[in-house]
């Protein structure tokens, strides 16, 4: 049996898990969460780029994205306007996106993804 590759892993989370051919990104939050929905939005995909660099693999080959937003009546609209222009035409993802309560105040939107790996 082959174990899960683990990295950026602390007592609490590892950043990201590798395992049989998939790629399991955990919560990914914006750094700067004084920014509105859209800019936390972007600075969370942004990261997301730098860790499917990282792991060798590319957002056209997302599976399944789960979006958690503290307000979703209001900031929907705003997420969604930075996620359609950062997902790549005829490759969208399997998608839940529900309101949720964040782990502190100041975040707007987190987001995990499951990614196959080449």
């Amino acid at each position: 049996m082959t174990l899960p590759t683990r990295f950026d892993t602390n007592a609490r989370r590892s950043r990201y898990v590798i395992h049989n051919g998939t790629l399991y990104l955990g919560g990914q939050v914006a750094p700067d969460r004084t920014q509105d929905i859209a800019g936390q939005t972007r600075q969370i995909l942004d990261g997301v780029d730098e860790l499917l660099a990282h792991a060798g693999t590319t957002r056209d080959r997302i599976i399944a994205t789960q979006i958690f937003i503290k307000d979703i009546k209001g900031d929907f609209a705003g997420m969604n306007a930075v996620w359609d222009a950062w997902t790549p035409p005829g490759a969208t993802s399997t998608r839940a996106t529900v309101q949720a309560e964040m782990a502190a105040p100041d975040i707007l939107v987190e987001m995990t993804f499951v990614v196959a790996m080449p």
